[in-house]
């Protein structure tokens, strides 16, 4: 059972899912805690019916068959028995960082693109935030005994999407004090933050 395992029985926990419904579901809950390709999450049904986790039986719709995935008290038992595990590690993958940690192999303009193209992804997803707490704010949560949960996630979101924007603006403002990005090494400018982020003291709050 992997971590991805467990987050599917997690949803199956809260109701019964077709394939394509847990798959969708697990799109707009996951991707910003735990992001998988479709492929994987259509997997592990099927591997949780094997292990007796989760049961599955077909339904009719119009002329179509599908499969309706369930889960069993066993699976029940197995995802409290997760909860009290140790947590893996965070994991941080922006390709945007690692433009910049090898920016020397190309030009300031090739940076600003990447900052560019990550403040364009990070707005979107800040804003679909945004747009998901008014729309519970209607009524528009599927499962809303579990609000107080997901607003909890979602503050953790939005302020973590805050803190890149602003870390952007700010890396914006000392770039473009570069000549370039190659062999500038220890300036006194860049003396001045690392001395900062020696005493643990944000340069971002300057």
């Amino acid at each position: 059972m992997t971590t991805s395992s467990y987050a599917i029985l997690a949803l199956l926990d809260l109701k019964p899912w077709t394939g394509y419904e847990l798959t969708q579901q697990a799109y707009r809950s996951l991707r910003y805690a735990w992001p998988k390709s479709e492929r994987l999450l259509y997997s592990e049904p099927k591997k949780l019916v094997e292990l007796g986790y989760a049961t599955t039986h077909q339904e009719t719709s119009g002329k179509r068959t599908r499969n309706v995935y369930e889960i069993t008290n066993e699976g029940r038992a197995a995802l409290q028995e997760w909860t009290t595990t140790r947590t893996q590690a965070p994991r941080i993958e922006i390709e945007a960082l690692l433009r910049l940690l090898f920016a020397d192999s190309g030009s300031k303009a090739d940076l600003g693109r990447a900052l560019d193209e990550l403040e364009a992804d990070i707005g979107e997803h800040h804003q679909a935030i945004v747009e998901l707490m008014a729309s519970y704010l209607d009524g528009g949560h599927p499962f809303p005994e579990r609000t107080h949960l997901s607003v909890l996630f979602a503050t953790f979101q939005i302020e973590m999407f805050k803190t890149i924007e602003r870390w952007i603006e700010f890396a914006r403002d000392e770039i473009n004090e570069w000549p370039a990005t190659q062999s500038l090494g220890m300036t006194p400018r860049t003396e001045a933050l690392t001395r900062a982020l020696a005493q643990d003291r944000s340069p971002l709050s300057r």
